[in-house]
């Protein structure tokens, strides 16, 4: 079964993935904003880039305090994964469809914008598994420190305890 020891390694690993793919995304577009003029898309790039290299690091605490993080690190998983779904539309719409080397920004080469577009993938693949392991390991932590309720088998007679039991 799934329990908080098979949970706390896999959260950890992919938020380490999920951190690190964001701070990528956040080093290739903040050259791609240093060497050419920038486009809506590039700035909304880098602004979630820099917002989740902020809000991801609770995540890393929270396999270990599940009781009082979980609920707002899901949160953040929830709200992150649809903006990383649609920096992955806008980069995909961006380098795919048209000519990748006129689209912002022109002149550099398409290895480095289909980098960029990889990265963000991987930003909104992790946030999105990292969501189903977060509601995972929170479940199996109220699983494992919930106390085991023994079954009312009633008083000395084996009937029902809900009224008075007659001794002899």
């Amino acid at each position: 079964m799934f329990s908080s020891t098979v949970a706390r390694p896999l959260q950890l690993v992919t938020r380490f993935m999920q951190w690190a793919s964001a701070v990528i995304v956040m080093g290739i577009t903040s050259y791609f904003i240093h060497k050419g003029p920038r486009g809506q898309h590039i700035i909304y790039w880098e602004v979630i880039s820099t917002m989740s290299v902020v809000f991801f690091l609770p995540a890393f605490v929270s396999p270990f305090m599940p009781n009082a993080l979980s609920k707002f690190v899901l949160l953040i998983d929830v709200v992150f994964s649809y903006l990383w779904l649609t920096a992955f539309i806008f980069a995909a719409q961006d380098y795919n469809w048209h000519n990748c080397g006129a689209n912002s920004p022109p002149g550099l080469s398409c290895s480095k914008k289909k980098a960029n577009e990889a990265f963000i993938f991987l930003t909104f693949i992790f946030t999105f598994f990292a969501m189903f392991l977060e509601v995972g390991a929170l479940w199996a932590y109220r699983r494992e420190s919930t106390p085991v309720r023994e079954k009312n088998t009633g008083g000395a007679h084996g009937g029902p305890a809900d009224a008075p039991v007659a001794t002899v």
